[in-house]
């Protein structure tokens, strides 16, 4: 039996769809969201160190299962490999109503107003597509203020001198700090810097009618058993569903986005939770899958006017896959200072964002969220072992003594680091796979050193009587970060969607999420991805009520 036409459908739930489809919704607007995972919650997905956090050999406890879902990636040696969800390398993001919001770490960065003019701060990086974006942070100063006061946010970055300007304040304060804390501030300090506590998504209060954290140890990859972690699943989607024009399917996969003989969406091709191939009719359709998988939906959306695949026509979809860089450092105290209270990260500098010497951009430094056990294993130094008595010793005595600091780095994009749809493998329901290849900018590896050096340094000033630093290798770069595969532009031969999110070629299609960021700022991009989705909204509302998506 024929669906009935609806007047959008949002493909994925998370940072973006969830946004979208409640502003599309209490905007009158009949909408369907589509999420190909399940509604999950903490009672679902129990604490179980090996599985729910961020290392998921062991399975993804929010999505997508291994054995329906595969990928292919091509190593920086071009050796070819099929892998599944909960394999290294795959470059997973989750599925679950809300997407990552439901476990992510949370933290909400404003980026600064560089990260969107970094082409015209810097220059030209040879070997990268380094671009200015579209927009500035004036277009969405607004949007991040009602991201941070709709969804929630808490923290207090009053002592950052490098924000840009806001308005208004965040609507919660941060949580009390911990040892960690209260150890770095005045290192901080005393180098010169600028230490402020870091804004998070997550209830310091009782706010809107959810209560506050209770401080638990497992927070980052997990999902909150009281509900203090503000996201798209416990905030906006709820707002969506009540206004009574939006229904949520859960566990429908999205295979190609339909178009009509004029080369217009007449909406989406799925398979819903029982397998059935189902046709969804719809006036306009948003793609909010995350980097990977809504540039491998366009790609499958091909016809006779769209050979490559939709908004292809320049083959821009797929290319500058990014995510974040992430080097560290680690240090020893002789003093302890694990408190158990989580979730462990609290503390920030954006000394480094900009400004460092002959380097293109940065990013934040922070300390790092609770370790559990299980992932303190692997920044075990190799001098230590990995097995046997020196290792059991080493973790007993420096489980509780030691601290590390890391930061985002802001990554060069590049044209051959990208997505493409496989040839040969396909998914469960014959719907061709994610094919991935190309890695860092060698730039990229040049900042991390750098960033690796400076988050030592706090280190030792803190006190650290041994020290370490860790840098990620030159392979791709995507995972929860995903960046940069649809990118937003003023023209149509170099990006894919225009400033408000929508496809050059086929006005009624809108990608709204991280795919279009130009570059991927040195912060954690959810936030940025909730202002793009508040902004972008309220254009294609406006348009709706002028036009109805009619050319």
């Amino acid at each position: 039996m024929a669906l009935e036409r609806v007047n959008a459908v949002v493909v994925g739930s998370g940072a973006g769809g969830g946004i979208v489809a409640k502003e599309l919704a209490q905007a009158g607007l009949r909408v369907v969201l589509l999420e190909r995972g399940s509604w999950v919650t903490a009672y679902d997905c129990r604490k179980d160190d090996l599985r729910n956090q961020r290392t998921t050999v062991l399975g993804n406890a929010f999505g997508p299962d291994d054995e329906r879902h595969p990928r292919v990636v091509v190593d920086e040696s071009g050796r070819e490999r099929t892998l599944r969800a909960s394999e290294p390398g795959y470059h997973n993001n989750a599925g679950c109503v809300g997407g990552g919001t439901a476990s992510y770490g949370a933290m909400a960065w404003r980026f600064m107003e560089k990260d969107f003019r970094m082409r015209s701060t810097y220059g030209a990086v040879p070997g990268s597509t380094l671009e200015d974006w579209p927009l500035s942070y004036a277009d969405l100063e607004p949007y991040y203020e009602k991201a941070e006061w709709e969804i929630g946010v808490s923290g207090d970055d009053a002592g950052n001198v490098f924000r840009a300007p806001r308005r208004r304040p965040l609507p919660m304060p941060p949580l009390p700090p911990n040892r960690e804390c209260q150890v770095l501030r005045p290192a901080a300090l005393r180098l010169g810097l600028h230490p402020f506590d870091i804004p998070m998504l997550r209830n310091s209060v009782p706010y809107n009618g959810r209560p506050a954290c209770m401080r638990c140890r497992w927070c980052v990859g997990f999902a909150c058993e009281v509900d203090a972690k503000c996201g798209t699943q416990n905030t906006v989607i709820p707002a969506a569903l009540k206004t009574g024009n939006c229904e949520l399917r859960c566990d429908c996969v999205a295979g190609q986005v339909l178009l009509d003989e004029r080369g217009r969406a007449a909406g989406v091709a799925y398979f819903d939770a029982r397998g059935r191939y189902r046709e969804q009719p719809a006036d306009l359709v948003v793609v909010s899958c995350a980097a990977i998988e809504s540039a491998r939906l366009l790609l499958n959306s091909r016809s006779r006017l769209f050979p490559k695949g939709l908004g292809n026509r320049h083959d821009w979809v797929g290319r500058n896959l990014q995510g974040h860089t992430y080097p560290r450092a680690a240090g020893l105290f002789d003093f302890e200072l694990y408190d158990d209270q989580g979730p462990g990260a609290g503390i920030a500098v954006c000394d480094y964002n900009h400004g460092n010497p002959g380097l293109a951009g940065g990013g934040m430094l922070a300390n790092e969220f609770i370790r559990l056990p299980y992932q303190f294993v692997a920044q075990v130094p190799r001098s230590a072992g990995r097995w046997g008595r020196g290792h059991k010793e080493f973790m007993r005595k420096w489980y509780r003594r030691s601290m590390s600091v890391m930061g985002p780095v802001q990554e060069m994009p590049m044209f051959d680091s990208r997505v493409e749809v496989d040839p040969v493998v396909k998914d469960h329901w014959g719907i061709p796979v994610a094919r991935l290849s190309g890695g860092k900018h060698p730039h990229t590896l040049e900042v991390a050193r750098y960033m690796a050096g400076k988050a030592e340094a706090w280190l030792k000033e803190a006190g650290a009587i041994h020290t370490w630093t860790v840098v990620p290798g030159p392979g791709l770069s995507g995972g929860q970060h995903q960046a940069g595969t649809c990118r937003m532009g003023g023209d149509p031969r170099t990006s894919v969607v225009n400033r408000y999110c929508q496809v050059h070629d086929v006005d009624n299609v809108f990608v709204i999420d991280g795919s279009v960021h130009v570059t991927n700022g040195g912060f954690n991009p959810v936030l940025t991805i909730m202002a793009l989705a508040y902004y972008a909204s309220a254009h294609l509302v406006k348009t709706w009520k002028g036009t109805r998506m009619r050319s």
